[in-house]
């Protein structure tokens, strides 16, 4: 069996709005260091990016949405042109070399999917990608570039895959859905917080595909303060369920882990037990259902110190049949990184819950989910 590949390089870490953005690719370095330091990543099982071409971009992307990107980078674009694209916004304001830093982003995602597609590989991940509120035209939520959508649309079209897009984000994977929301070659399964509390508002039961893809769209919002336990089974019920029905060729997978009780911008309550088991059942299900084709992307997690590295790497010993470590991680990371950390620094894989606080109104929230998925589930069935 060919041994799973991480694509990884510094360039990934330009995609930087400016420095008091919550969005911070430093993330992806601290969990790379981590996860070499501790011995599971190796310089064999890197692959460098490339940049993704126009034509790549144009695959969903409009035109004129790039034309602006690249003014906008350069410093050339009028400030309601900006506005129009979604561009120099709180969330996405502009930065310098944003078109080529931003397609770095999109082309590291797609060197995973080649990877895979032309079997040097069954499983790679991307963890620089998972940009899921891109849109066709129009940049939001801290993504310019929908590297996903990008990678969803190059199978279809250059290898003939049907794709199952799987978000485990606490944010909706909007972008993604509303590009393919009429395709019946791709299915789009997203659960997370549901849009009465948090960005973007939409993912509701109700969204679920229009015309030829009515019925390749699934969503599982969940209730604010959503612990483990729920979440995982109904995960794990419905998501099966929708690979069984859609019978895919391969899995894209993006994994934000901003659900994590630690996150400063959501409000579920997973801890390191939830992270430690999606990108394991993702697993099972591309090794049960796809031939073992899995591609890997990140997404959200804004507490780079204490939440994201450790998540994510997650993701990479799950790829590798490696069980979740326990014990302290690794000296040589600690003295990296702790005297940096701002906020108490973990020194253990599993997560310390002195700080975790006990969840108000626990078994209506559990017995809420519960009915989410008994609706879902009679959605991904009829």
């Amino acid at each position: 069996m060919t041994k799973p590949l991480y694509v990884y390089d510094d360039s990934l870490l330009k995609y930087r709005f400016n420095s008091t953005h919550p969005f911070n690719q430093m993330r992806l370095k601290m969990t790379t260091d981590l996860l070499q330091s501790a011995g599971f990543l190796s310089e064999e099982n890197i692959i460098k990016p490339r940049r993704a071409t126009d034509e790549e971009l144009l695959l969903v992307h409009k035109q004129d949405f790039l034309e602006a990107v690249k003014a906008a980078g350069k410093g050339q674009l009028s400030e309601d042109k900006m506005e129009s694209y979604g561009l120099n916004t709180d969330d996405t304001p502009s930065f310098q070399g944003m078109h080529e830093k931003s397609s770095m982003l999109v082309g590291a995602t797609l060197t995973a999917v080649d990877a895979v597609m032309e079997g040097r590989t069954g499983k790679a991940a991307s963890l620089a990608g998972g940009l899921h509120h891109g849109f066709s035209g129009r940049a939001s939520g801290f993504c310019i570039y929908n590297d996903s959508a990008v990678a969803i649309e190059y199978m279809r079209r250059n290898y003939g895959k049907r794709v199952m897009y799987v978000d485990t984000d606490a944010h909706h994977g909007d972008g993604v859905q509303w590009i393919f929301y009429d395709s019946s070659e791709v299915m789009t399964y997203s659960i997370h917080e549901t849009g009465r509390y948090l960005f973007p508002g939409t993912g509701s039961l109700t969204e679920r595909g229009a015309g030829e893809g009515f019925g390749s769209c699934v969503n599982l919002p969940v209730d604010a303060f959503t612990e483990d336990q729920s979440f995982l089974s109904i995960f794990k019920e419905s998501l099966e369920a929708a690979i069984i029905k859609f019978k895919p060729d391969v899995i894209l997978s993006q994994n934000g882990v901003d659900a994590h009780y630690r996150d400063p911008m959501t409000h579920l309550s997973l801890t390191s037990a939830s992270f430690e088991e999606i990108p394991r059942f993702v697993c099972e299900m591309a090794d049960k259902y796809t031939d073992g084709k899995w591609i890997a992307v990140g997404g959200g997690g804004y507490n780079i110190w204490q939440v994201v590295p450790r998540m994510w790497a997650q993701i990479w010993l799950a790829m590798t049949g490696n069980e979740p470590p326990r014990g302290r991680l690794p000296q040589k990371y600690l003295d990296q990184y702790s005297p940096k950390c701002p906020v108490d620094f973990p020194a253990y894989w599993p997560d310390d819950t002195h700080d975790y606080q006990e969840i108000p109104r626990r078994r209506e929230i559990t017995e809420k989910n519960e009915s989410t998925l008994n609706r879902a589930m009679l959605h991904i069935e009829s």
